[in-house]
């Protein structure tokens, strides 16, 4: 009996120890990571490798054999991820000083580089920091301020991004996007003075744009008028009778329609003037 109770427990004891050997060569690789595999510290496969467009489920996440002890598992965010720029001060090509504020989106996609130029995805995006600084204070340099609210924003934008991008293939990495959060200048004396700038190039602008529109006015008004002569003429040469009355009538009404006048007019009944009334 006591003999088979040590059997048991053997049997037990090597189950136990089949099942911890069995976990430790099996490691999940989740979708949003990518495992390379270092065989006596040299990479010997990537799991779970990046590939655009690749569908969930296809591209070799799940549960993965590795020999334990020879083989160590080094994991790798497959997603987008973020480098912040430290706020600096960049001077422009008007030589203004502006606060500038940017971040760039990075992905690993060949990590075999990655972990033997850096080893951690952290150290990318230490090395990428310092160079997107470089990166962006050349384009900046090379552009005014007023550029940057402009569409030439975008221009320089895909530049650094460009520029970046080929530092960053040195790591295994691929730079997606570059943004500036804020481009703002200094507090003090130099803001103020590039809001009067702003502010008299407004005014000026306006003035310019209501001078032009009181010519374009003048202009119509002119032409409306003498369009308007044009058609009198023509009208009134058909009848010259009707003129001469028409005339006569409005003479009549700028003469005897004052209003609030204390004028006394005092004129004989056969004077020219009234020569309308009496129908001649």
């Amino acid at each position: 009996m006591e003999q088979l109770l040590m059997a048991q427990r053997r049997t037990i004891a090597a189950i136990a120890i089949l099942l911890v050997v069995i976990a430790s060569c099996l490691i999940v690789v989740p979708e949003t990571q990518q495992v390379v595999i270092v065989r006596l510290g040299d990479p010997n496969r990537v799991i779970n490798r990046f590939r655009p467009n690749a569908d969930f489920g296809q591209t070799g996440a799940g549960l993965v054999w590795r020999i334990p002890f020879l083989e160590q598992a080094v994991r790798i965010d497959k997603r987008v991820l973020d480098v912040d720029m430290e706020r600096q001060q960049v001077t422009s090509l008007d030589q203004r000083r502006l606060e500038v504020d940017a971040y760039a989106r990075f992905r690993v996609i060949d990590p075999i580089k990655m972990y033997r130029t850096a080893g951690t995805v952290d150290k990318v995006a230490e090395q990428l920091q310092p160079i997107l600084n470089s990166v962006l204070r050349q384009e900046l340099g090379k552009r005014t301020f007023a550029s940057l609210l402009t569409p030439e924003r975008g221009q320089a934008m895909a530049r650094i991004r460009e520029g970046l991008d080929r530092e960053a293939r040195e790591y295994g990495a691929q730079v997606i996007d570059v943004r500036i959060k804020r481009a703002d200048l200094p507090d003090g004396t130099p803001l103020e003075s590039a809001f009067t700038r702003m502010a008299t190039a407004r005014a000026q602008e306006a003035a310019t744009i209501r001078a032009q529109g009181q010519k374009a006015a003048q202009i119509m008004r002119a032409e409306a008028e003498a369009e308007a002569a044009r058609t009198y003429a023509a009208s009134f040469g058909k009848d010259p009778e009707f003129y001469d009355f028409y005339r006569a009538m409005q003479s009549y009404d700028a003469t005897f329609s004052q209003k609030d006048s204390n004028t006394a007019i005092v004129l004989s009944p056969d004077n020219r003037y009234l020569k309308q009334f009496r129908g001649q």
